[in-house]
């Protein structure tokens, strides 16, 4: 069985004899552990599968078996294949939910044998009452698994199956996709095009005028006539008066709001496009009670509000991108070429509705593809047209701004797209390549350019006016300005969700199936395999509540310690802040060890993984660890703390906060300093209010030689002890400490009550000791230095020898006067 099917699909050799072996292999496999169970203890009893799982399983296994054989003849239509495609699908999440069935049970069940140990060797014994329990448990769980085991083993056939019908869609699709019509310029096609659509139009005029006078559908239409008027009169208000009676209704809803202009205006708008829309729903609605038109007319009809939408709905986008109040203008679009950018948004529409005609005619009527392609061929142009002409409106409007020296604006230049060299380049390329693959007989290709890339820009108009409609909400509701909002997180995440939901709409405009977007759904919800682990996104929302939930409860903790209960124990500041800064590592570490528990997490199964990163984490991240466990000591052992005054590594200021990795020092000059946490366990800190805050502080003080120093003791006692600061136990203490080079050098030694004011002291105490030294006529000497030149005449080589030794007031010769000497003066005095 080789070659190629009549649609062009590689057939594969002996598959359905391998379908049939495979077939037959399952089916032994269940025979034969139904047989071992049944015949075990329990009997009839302990049956595996239910009569019903039975059933189940036989449909199941004929559904597949359809499936490989339309997948090998390859002569199924693509619909044929969606629809088993479908059936294979629903059976595929049945299995994937039993395949997790009984999963308690057996874990529980595994942990009694556990609980029983290692089984006998082989010629050893055990006990009866145990061998019974060993082997009642071990039939448990080969019954558990049976399910399981044949759950998991369809679920990859159906896996299999799905895939492989993917495959032959998206193989046509491509084909159809790079089929070759003759062009749609060849004169000898336009009268067969224009042949099918006159008898459309024939048709639907002859179904029409048959049923109207048909005399049981004339009886209807007498019977239905009052509701079908009734409808008819509703509609026509509506499409004639809505728009008008939406911009009432907001302006009369406007006057009881002072705020959320922005949001009344997008909902007056809205107004106007609804309430013609629900007009044309109506009266589409009484003409078809009526029962006047035929299939083709109904289907005509149907399809009516969805080609009113689409041009109603462009018109709204153009009209609220470019609108005619200038006080709208969010793009910052010019007055020049909105009218004409507004004209073109709502051609898109028409475009679009063209389109959509063309399929519904081709629908109807049974028409070759060349009779497409020559009606889709004005279509494609009218489309091309238009986006060139968009494109061509923003080129106007950049240009129009550098003339001008405007700074751009989100939107301006470029329509509505940012990027506008982007939009540019990629609007070019549609409306110049689209054209050229119609008239080439690529008409297929030039649709599946051209189309989804107009209802791409229709969907990022929407978001982009849906997203400045969210912002006026929250400036609304927030109460702030709007550039304020727009610097907000809030619109900003809010236009992020929107982009993420228009991505499955995006998807579909250019060619995914829905088929595709359920099935990456489905794969996104089952996770992805870690270990021996399977993490979803409900685990990782299951993770992630708990966490939050156990990290508010510690910050909440933490809080409640801080400002009732540690304030009122014996404990210092530095110590408080030590208990909740630990209370706050352990809540975090406890928080998240129950998530990961809660989420099912083994990390057991990730401990090979974990061990051969921490290889590589621990030469990288080693000064942050060192760090770290350099915070837990400081926090313990507590030799710094909050608010000591400390100096380390030519750093002095007043500890403000201990971190994870770093400890944080304000400095006098209000800056900070921020220290890692290994510097202060490892280096040398001094620690000037450990414990307490008495300190020592040492004045130097110099008196003249010739003093009584005596007395200079005395005072330098009297001004100390008289200081509120000293401590009068120990009592201050003066130190005649040397005879200095210039003066007598005394050190004044007190213990301040609190060392924190030691500079406010010192300077204190230094004013009092200048004002009673005056007082007593004690001097307090400065340095002086007398400077004598010897051999003076090396100075300047002409200056003869003894010239620089005579009388001072002599002037020297010019020549011999060194650069900075004035004529005519004496020697510097200094």
């Amino acid at each position: 069985m080789t070659g190629r099917s009549g649609f062009g699909f590689a057939r594969i050799d002996g598959l359905e004899a391998r379908l049939r072996r495979y077939v037959c292999g399952v089916i032994v496999m269940v025979t034969l552990v139904l047989a071992a169970v049944l015949a075990g203890p329990g009997g009839a009893d302990a049956q595996i599968i239910t009569t019903e799982q039975q059933k189940y399983f036989d449909e199941w296994l004929k559904t597949a078996k359809r499936a490989e054989s339309a997948i090998e003849a390859g002569r199924a239509s693509t619909l044929a294949l969606e629809a088993v495609r479908a059936d294979i699908v629903r059976y595929r999440d049945d299995f994937e939910n039993a395949r997790t069935q009984n999963s308690a049970r057996i874990a529980t069940l595994q942990s009694q044998l556990e609980a029983l140990g290692p089984a006998p060797e082989e010629g050893a014994s055990e006990p009866e009452e145990l061998a019974q329990l060993r082997s009642n448990l071990n039939d448990q769980v080969t019954t558990l698994r049976v399910p399981v085991v044949v759950s998991s083993q369809a679920y990859s056939r159906a896996n299999g199956i799905i895939r492989e019908i993917d495959r032959i869609i998206r193989e046509r699709q491509r084909q159809a996709l790079l089929k070759r019509t003759e062009s749609p310029l060849e004169p000898a096609l336009w009268p067969e095009a224009w042949s099918s659509m006159r008898e459309t139009a024939a048709d639907l005029a002859n179904e029409t005028r048959i049923n109207w006078v048909n005399q049981t559908r004339a009886r209807l239409l007498r019977a239905t006539l009052p509701q079908a008027l009734f409808y008819l009169g509703i509609g026509l208000m509506l499409l004639l008066r809505g728009r008008r009676w939406a911009e009432q209704a907001g302006a009369y809803m406007r006057s009881f709001a002072s705020s959320g202009l922005g949001v009344w205006g997008f909902l007056i708008s809205l107004g106007r496009i609804l309430l013609p829309l629900a007009g044309v729903y109506i009266i589409i609605q009484g003409i078809s009670v009526s029962n006047v038109l035929g299939f083709r007319g109904e289907r005509v009809l149907s399809s009516l509000p969805y080609w009113t939408a689409l041009v109603f709905g462009f018109q709204w986008l153009g009209e609220r991108i470019y609108p005619r109040l200038e006080v709208n203008n969010v793009f910052g679009v010019s007055a020049q070429i909105r009218p004409a950018a507004r004209r073109n948004v709502l051609w898109l529409g028409v475009v679009l509705t063209l389109y959509d005609m063309v399929d519904l005619f081709e629908q109807i009527e049974t028409i070759t593809p060349d009779t497409r392609a020559v009606i889709t061929l004005p279509v494609i142009l009218i489309g091309a047209l238009v986006v060139l002409r968009l494109r061509m409106l923003g080129v106007w409007e950049a240009r129009e701004r550098a003339v001008e020296g405007a700074e751009p604006v989100r939107g301006s230049g470029v329509i509505w797209i940012g990027p506008g060299k982007l939009f540019r380049l990629s609007a070019g390329l549609v409306a110049l390549l689209t054209p050229v693959l119609a008239v080439a007989g690529y008409s297929a290709m030039a649709e599946a350019i051209l189309f989804p890339f107009i209802k791409t820009l229709g969907l990022y108009g929407l978001l982009m006016v849906l997203q400045i409609f969210l912002r006026d909400i929250f400036v609304w509701i927030s109460g702030q300005d709007t550039e304020a909002a727009e610097n907000s997180v809030v619109p900003i995440l809010l236009g992020f969700a929107l982009a993420l939901g228009a991505l499955p709409i995006m998807a579909l405009f250019w060619g995914a199936r829905t088929s595709d977007l359920t099935e990456i759904l489905d794969r996104f919800l089952q996770g992805v395999q870690v270990g021996n682990n399977r993490i979803s996104p409900a685990d990782f929302l299951a993770f992630a509540v708990v966490f939050v939930i156990g990290y508010t409860l510690t910050r909440m903790f933490q809080s409640a310690l801080k400002n009732s209960l540690l304030p009122r124990t014996s404990l210092d500041q530095g110590g408080q802040n030590a208990v909740v800064s630990g209370t706050g590592y352990v809540g975090v570490f406890l928080a998240a060890l129950v998530a990961v528990s809660t989420a099912g997490i083994d990390l057991s199964s990730l401990a090979i993984v974990a061990g051969a990163l921490s290889v590589g984490i621990g030469f990288g991240l080693q000064n942050i660890v060192s760090n770290f466990v350099s915070g837990i000591i400081l926090l313990i052992e507590r030799p710094v703390a909050e608010g000591d005054w400390i100096e380390v590594s030519g750093n002095m200021g007043i500890v403000r906060d201990i971190s994870v990795r770093s400890t944080r020092i304000e400095t006098f000059d209000r800056s900070d300093v921020i220290l890692p946490n290994s510097d202060l366990v490892s280096g040398t800190v001094t620690n000037y209010t450990r414990g307490n805050t008495i300190g020592r502080l040492i004045l130097p003080v110099g008196v003249a030689y010739g003093s009584d120093t005596q007395e200079v003791e005395r005072i330098l006692r009297e001004i100390a002890e008289a200081h509120p600061m000293v401590l009068a136990n120990p009592a201050p203490f003066i130190v005649f400490k040397e005879f200095g080079a210039d003066s007598l050098n005394f050190e004044v030694r007190a213990i301040l009550r609190d060392i924190n004011w030691v500079m406010s002291v010192r300077s204190e105490m230094n004013h009092q000791v200048y004002a009673r030294f005056a007082e007593a006529g004690i001097e307090i000497p400065f340095a002086q230095r007398d400077v004598w030149l010897r051999n003076p005449e090396t100075l300047h080589p002409k200056a003869p020898k003894g010239s620089m030794s005579g009388d001072a007031g002599r002037p020297m010769p010019r020549e011999m006067q060194l650069p900075g000497d004035d004529d005519g003066e004496g020697p510097d005095e200094h």
